[in-house]
């Protein structure tokens, strides 16, 4: 990306989590026979919206660099030490995500 950079220049984005479920569109004849459930399908993009799990195992997240080239990216932190981590755990080297480069 832009090398290293001071870490006031990224936004935190929010975790990885997936994608995003498919919103209910009412219809205008339901039909039950078809087994389709609009109610389930808006529950589960309510719950995909609003709910975040606050875990302090590494996970994936993601990043922008507003103040820089512009480019949002995804790495991998461990929130217990704010290091930058590979999937699964480990040190990825000496970058930060509190000060080092997060890509």
């Amino acid at each position: 990306m832009c090398g290293k950079r001071d870490v006031y220049e990224f936004t935190y984005g929010g975790p990885e989590r997936g994608p995003r479920p498919a919103e209910a569109e009412p219809a205008a004849d339901p039909d039950p026979a078809a087994g389709s459930d609009p109610g389930a399908a808006a529950e589960a993009h309510f719950r995909w919206a609003q709910f975040r799990m606050n875990r302090l195992e590494p996970h994936e997240e993601w990043w922008h660099h507003g103040a820089g080239c512009g480019v949002w990216f995804s790495t991998w932190r461990d929130p217990a030490t704010n290091r930058e981590t590979r999937p699964g755990g480990g040190d990825a080297g000496e970058n930060e995500a509190s000060g080092g480069d997060p890509s």
